[in-house]
């Protein structure tokens, strides 16, 4: 794709973010199945519910801006998702891993929380309200997976790790 002026650059990104959820619903099933802590793969469960949801909207978005749901590769994202399933197989104490699938879960949500921002605030410019309430309430979830997966890790999992 030509990247000429923002509504471009907004479309190409919208592919990225498009293409990271993909693959997003793709790795959650294999961390829950990694997990030791049933809170934590509970939390993986129901992120895995919340961003078949997310695609839905992204479909919703791509259709206001007269556009059919695309993905465009995000080397960012594989790499994230990359180092996530080494250190799943690498680290053998259940703990350590727990503590590593939890940081590895919040670089995904940090680039999401990044992404969805940006569209945001490139919709608002551009003049797509509706896009930009769509996509807002998708940021409103990275924000609070982010937040849960903190409280996890801070409230006893890397704790267990450390001792």
């Amino acid at each position: 794709m030509k990247i000429e002026n923002l509504n471009d650059l907004f479309v190409h990104t919208l592919q990225d973010i498009y293409y990271a959820e993909k693959k997003i619903v793709k790795a959650l099933p294999k961390m829950v199945k990694k997990t030791d802590s049933p809170e934590l793969a509970k939390a993986f469960e129901s992120h895995l519910t919340e961003t078949e949801g997310q695609i839905q909207r992204l479909d919703q978005v791509f259709e206001m801006c007269g556009e059919k749901p695309k993905a465009t590769k995000s080397p960012a994202i594989d790499g994230i998702l990359e180092e996530a399933e080494e250190l799943m197989s690498e680290i053998k104490d259940p703990d350590t891993r727990d503590a590593a699938m939890i940081a590895a879960a919040q670089a995904v949500e940090h680039y999401e929380i990044t992404r969805y921002g940006t569209l945001v605030s490139w919709a608002n410019l551009l003049g797509m309200k509706d896009a930009a309430n769509v996509l807002g309430q998708t940021l409103k979830e990275e924000y609070s997976a982010d937040q849960k997966l903190s409280k996890l890790g801070e409230g006893r999992l890397n704790k267990e790790a450390a001792a």
